[in-house]
C-alpha cells in the first residue's frame, strides 16, 4: 500500500480534467473529514438538498442547474424554467413562487428532453405561492416530483391566536375578560374563516340613583353575540340572528369599559340632585351606553324624570308627576336595556326603579312602605364558562324610610345604583365612597369568548 501526500492536485497543460481511479475503483473517505465545495458539482446524486440562489431572482426564461433552487417572479409575466438536458440519476432543482404570481402569470416547467412524472410534455405551474422539487430518476419516469405545496400551506391557522385582558379556558374556547380599558391585540387570524367570528358581551357602566325619594339608577346597555362555533348559554339578547357580528383580523382592537356613575352629593336643602348617568363600554363597533342617572325630588310641581341611557333611569318619588328616562338609547337591535320606572304623582309615592336589561323599571310605589322599591331583572350570561347576571336596574329610594336605599352596584355588572331615601334624614347612600345621595351605578365589563382548539 502507498500513500502520497500533497497540498494541491492540479491537472497538466492542456489537460483540464483530473480523474480519480479507474471504473470499478472505489475511495473511502474516513470519519471525521470535512469536504468543501466551492465550485459546481455533478453527477453526484444529491441526497435531496439543492442550493438556493437567492442572489439571482429569476424573471425571464432560462435553463436550470442540477444541484440549484430558483425563485422566479412572474410578475412582469410569464416565463419557462427549463430543466437540464441529459440529467443524471439523482439530478435536482427546485422552483418557488417569489411573488405569488404563478396563478396570474403561470411559470412553465420545460421537460429538457426528459419526461416529467412520466408524460413527455412540459408542466404549468399555476397556483399562488406554489413551491416545488423535481429529481431526475430514470428514462422511463424522467423527473419526479419529491415535494410541493403552497406556501400559505406553511401558515395554515385554523384558529385564532390573541393577547388582551384576563384570559381563562372554557373546553375548546378561550375567554379574554376586560374589566378595565385594555386592547385585544389578534396576532393571527383563523383561515376557517367562520372560527374568526367571535362571541361578546359588552356591558356599559351602570347609572347611579337620585337623592331624596330618588330613582333607581339605569343598568349599563348589555349587547351580547353568540358565534355559533363557540358553545355556550347565551342570554335572550343573544343577537344571532339579526345583531352586530364581529369577524376579527389581525389587528389590535381598543377596549373601553364604562365606569359605573359616582352618587349625587347630599344636598343642604331642595332641589334634591338626580344621578349621574354611567359611562360607555366599546369593542370594535359595539357600543353599549352608560346606564341613565334616577331622578332626584326637586320640590312640588317640578318633575325631575330619570335620565336616557342604555337602561333608563328611574323617576323621583314624592308629589311631582314624572316619566321615567327612556332605555335602549341610542337604540341597538336586538334592544341593549328597558325605560326606567315613572311617577303618577301623588305624596308618598317611592321613586321608580332604573331600568334593567331584564325588564321595564317598577313604577313608583304609594302608601306606608317598609322597603324600597323593588331591583329590576337583569340578564344571565354563561360566556365565561359560568352564569353570570348582568344589567339590573337600581331600585327607586323609600318615601317612608329614610336612608340608602338597599341596593349596591357591584363594580364589573353594569348594575344601576338604587335610589336615596327620604330627606333630610337620609345620610347618604352607603358605597358612594366620597359621595352621598343615591347609590354609585357599577362599572361595565367587556368579554370576548373564540375557539381556539
Amino acid at each position: 500500500m502507498s500513500e502520497v501526500k500533497v497540498n494541491k492536485l492540479t491537472p497538466r497543460t492542456n489537460c483540464g480534467t483530473v480523474t480519480l481511479g479507474d471504473s470499478g475503483d472505489s475511495f473511502t473517505i474516513p470519519a471525521g473529514v470535512t469536504i468543501t465545495n466551492n465550485g459546481t458539482q455533478t453527477g453526484f446524486g444529491r441526497t435531496g438538498a439543492v442550493d438556493w440562489q437567492t442572489g439571482s431572482i429569476k424573471t425571464a426564461t432560462f435553463t436550470a442547474t442540477s444541484g440549484e433552487g430558483y425563485f422566479c417572479n412572474t410578475t412582469g409575466g410569464a416565463f419557462t424554467l427549463n430543466l437540464p438536458s441529459s440529467p443524471s440519476a439523482g439530478a435536482i432543482v427546485a422552483v418557488s413562487d417569489y411573488a405569488k404570481t404563478f396563478n396570474s402569470n403561470n411559470l412553465t416547467i420545460g421537460r429538457g428532453g426528459s419526461n416529467i412524472e412520466g408524460s413527455a410534455s412540459d408542466l404549468v405551474l399555476d397556483a399562488q405561492g406554489l413551491a416545488m422539487t423535481f429529481v431526475y430518476v430514470d428514462s422511463t419516469k424522467g423527473w419526479k416530483v419529491t415535494g410541493a405545496g403552497r406556501e400559505s400551506d406553511a401558515t395554515d391557522i385554523t384558529f385564532i391566536s390573541a393577547t388582551g385582558g384576563t384570559i381563562s379556558c372554557d373546553g375548546n374556547c378561550k375567554v379574554h375578560t376586560f374589566t378595565g380599558p385594555g386592547t385585544f391585540t389578534v396576532n393571527c387570524a383563523a383561515s376557517t374563516p367562520a372560527n374568526n367570528v367571535i362571541s361578546y358581551v359588552v356591558v356599559g357602566g351602570g347609572g347611579s340613583g337620585g337623592f331624596d325619594v330618588g330613582g333607581g339608577g339605569g343598568a349599563g346597555g348589555f349587547r351580547e353575540y353568540k358565534s355559533p362555533v363557540t358553545p355556550y348559554t347565551a342570554s335572550p339578547l343573544n343577537g344571532n340572528p339579526g345583531g352586530t357580528a364581529i369577524t376579527v383580523t389581525a389587528q389590535a382592537y381598543p377596549i373601553t369599559v364604562g365606569a359605573g356613575a359616582p352618587g349625587p352629593l347630599n344636598p343642604s336643602s331642595p332641589p334634591s340632585p338626580m344621578g349621574i348617568s354611567g359611562s360607555n363600554s366599546t369593542f370594535s363597533t359595539v357600543t353599549s351606553a352608560g346606564g341613565g342617572g334616577g331622578g332626584g325630588w326637586a320640590g312640588s310641581s317640578n318633575p325631575n324624570p330619570g335620565l336616557n341611557g342604555g337602561s333608563g333611569g328611574g323617576s323621583a318619588g314624592w308629589d311631582s308627576p314624572s316619566n321615567g328616562g327612556s332605555g335602549n338609547t341610542p337604540p341597538t337591535t336586538p334592544s341593549q336595556g328597558n325605560n326606567g320606572g315613572s311617577n303618577p304623582g301623588a305624596v308618598g309615592y317611592s321613586g321608580g326603579s332604573g331600568g334593567g336589561a331584564g325588564a321595564v323599571g317598577a313604577n313608583a310605589v304609594t302608601g306606608p312602605l317598609t322597603s324600597p322599591n323593588t331591583v329590576t331583572a337583569g340578564v344571565a350570561s354563561s360566556i365565561t364558562g359560568s352564569p353570570v347576571t348582568y344589567s339590573r336596574g337600581g331600585n327607586g329610594g323609600n318615601d317612608q324610610t329614610p336612608g340608602p336605599s338597599t341596593h349596591i352596584a357591584a363594580a364589573n355588572t353594569g348594575d344601576g345604583g338604587g335610589g336615596a331615601g327620604n330627606f333630610p334624614t337620609s345620610p347618604g347612600a352607603t358605597g358612594t365612597g366620597a359621595n352621598n345621595g343615591g347609590n354609585l351605578g357599577g362599572s361595565g365589563i367587556v368579554i370576548i369568548r373564540y375557539k381556539f382548539q
